[in-house]
């Protein structure tokens, strides 16, 4: 049902903010273990192409940060999560009016 009524960004953004919540919960930032883009890709249901594209977009809007380890900014993501977040064009990153 989730993959039928979600997108597969809103599927890793749920996974990656799920792997996070097993931090400290006061952290605004977490670091989620060590985990590869494929393998992402298989338990949100999608390519690792995309995954890619997505956690390229996630860095670039400040959802997240990585070298090496990801780091999820919580608040952030759950922020896009419920669509508190600016609404932006998918293929630019540009805000939607």
């Amino acid at each position: 049902m989730d993959q039928i009524f979600n997108s597969s960004e809103k599927r890793l953004a749920r996974t990656l903010l799920l792997m996070a919540e097993f931090g400290r919960a006061d952290e605004a930032k977490t670091m989620i273990p060590p985990i590869t883009q494929e393998t992402l890709a298989e338990m949100v249901g999608t390519t690792r192409s995309r995954v890619s594209f997505f956690m390229n977009r996630f860095r670039d809007l400040g959802l997240i940060s990585y070298n090496g380890r990801i780091h999820v900014h919580k608040s952030r993501l759950k922020a896009a999560l419920t669509e508190e977040w600016p609404l932006y064009d998918s293929g630019t990153l540009q805000q939607v009016a």
